[in-house]
């Protein structure tokens, strides 16, 4: 199954190998596709990464050392290392219960180094940038490149 992971570039640029522990994660769950019925598959994808991106925002705003940029992870793991919550957050969380190497890596999303004070704005509560932030796709890294992604 697809899941895209909040993560923080420290998690993936300060440890060799790269392995993610379990955390929850966002999918295309079925409460997700019921929530938006008129969507498509790359809607529904879309939707989970943006909800990741959401989580890295929140795991920078714990960690304020962290260079201030959305990083989500796609990976694709084993069906039976994904569980439905109960009571989900948003739609698309799921909890991920295995760790994630680079062999499951498919890809990695970052922001743009230019919007660092904005994410670094948005992990500190303030609003305006949270929707400008709203309005930014993040880049597309290979799995091959995260220890080139830029941090400024």
């Amino acid at each position: 199954m697809r899941v895209y992971l909040p993560v923080t570039l420290a998690e993936l640029q300060h440890v060799s190998p790269v392995v993610l522990t379990p955390r929850v994660g966002h999918a295309v769950t079925p409460a997700l596709r019921e929530l938006w019925p008129d969507e498509d598959d790359e809607g529904w994808e879309y939707a989970a990464q943006s909800a990741a991106a959401d989580g890295s925002l929140l795991l920078l705003a714990a960690d304020p050392t962290a260079p201030a940029l959305r990083v989500v992870v796609a990976a694709d793991v084993p069906d039976a290392s994904v569980r439905l919550l109960d009571d989900a957050p948003v739609a698309s969380a799921v909890e991920v219960s295995c760790e994630v190497g680079t062999s499951r890596m498919a890809s990695v999303h970052v922001d743009e180094p230019a919007a660092a004070g904005d994410v670094a704005a948005a992990a500190g509560g303030d609003e305006a940038a949270i929707e400008r932030l709203d309005e930014r796709d993040l880049l597309w890294y290979d799995v091959t490149e995260i220890g080139e992604i830029p941090t400024r």
